[in-house]
């Protein structure tokens, strides 16, 4: 039996660089069409940020979110739906006091960051697993804060995705399992490239995958000209892969891309390695999903 992969699309991410690119998703309903898109190309996972539909800058509105997941379930698709929680976790310290948030800073209570999820109860909710510099920001998620976040996650029977920037991420999220705050068969996701993260490398990703528990269903990605790399190593230790917009502007070196031509490509990459993708049914049974 062939190797199975999980593919997911993160269809357009909270980062800046979203100028760059002329047909970038921005809207409620461009963000929805993509994950579409994506679902059509082979993803059986859409990783959903939102943005401000004027500004394009990205957004933790519940509204936003509740329009594209609408959008979603309305067109009858059977991907998965995944929604981030990482809006209110960026810390930019005061130039002159350094105690207070500065221009940047977006804080928020864990529950707060949960707030769309409680009302949506989408499939999968990402859960970052630790605090790190992200670029020039930090990215603050405490001990205490990732117990709650975890707690209230299983309460409602939304799996969460543990993303993990650093191996020490991986080992606060085997304590969290230990505690029963999350259920198995745990979700990795192991980001690489990150500036001032785990760079993304074969030496970091095998020494990640490593450290994962027994059991776990996990995938990684790689951001930038890390994209396709990784998704071939990920497929090579056994892994799920993640391409889309989020992590990566271009099909190759000049070419914008769209959601679903990455998709295709690593669809493409996976089956040249021996591997098949899977669809969304079988997905949700390889991660144990809850019934919808």
């Amino acid at each position: 039996m062939s190797q199975e992969v999980i593919v997911t699309c993160a269809v357009t991410g909270g980062h800046g660089n979203f100028q760059k690119h002329p047909d970038y998703p921005i809207t409620p309903k461009q963000i929805a069409d993509s994950c579409l898109q994506a679902r059509a190309a082979g993803a059986s996972i859409v990783h959903i940020h939102v943005r401000d539909p004027q500004t394009g800058l990205r957004s933790g509105d519940p509204k936003l979110f509740e329009e594209v997941t609408q959008r979603i379930r309305d067109a009858g698709s059977d991907v998965l739906i995944n929604l981030t929680t990482s809006e209110g976790a960026r810390f930019v310290p005061d130039e002159e006091d350094p105690k207070a948030g500065g221009p940047g800073t977006t804080l928020k209570q864990p529950l707060e960051r949960l707030v769309h999820v409680e009302r949506l109860r989408p499939d999968i909710c990402t859960l970052d697993v630790g605090t790190f510099n992200f670029g020039e920001q930090i990215f603050v998620n405490t001990p205490a804060h990732l117990r709650i976040m975890a707690a209230r996650i299983k309460e409602l029977g939304v799996k969460p995705e543990l993303e993990v920037f650093e191996p020490g991420h991986i080992m606060f999220a085997r304590r969290m399992l230990d505690e029963a705050l999350i259920d198995e068969p745990p979700m990795f996701q192991i980001c690489l490239g990150i500036p001032h993260a785990a760079p993304a490398t074969p030496e970091v990703l095998a020494l990640m995958r490593s450290l994962l528990p027994p059991g776990a269903c996990w995938g990684a990605f790689g951001i930038s000209r890390s994209e396709f790399s990784v998704v071939a190593q990920a497929v090579s230790h056994g892994g799920n892969v993640r391409v889309g917009l989020e992590d990566n502007l271009y099909l190759s070196q000049g070419e914008f891309a769209s959601n679903a031509q990455l998709v295709d490509k690593a669809v493409g990459i996976v089956r040249a390695l021996g591997a098949e993708i899977v669809e969304p049914k079988r997905a949700a049974v390889m991660l144990g999903l809850s019934a919808r």
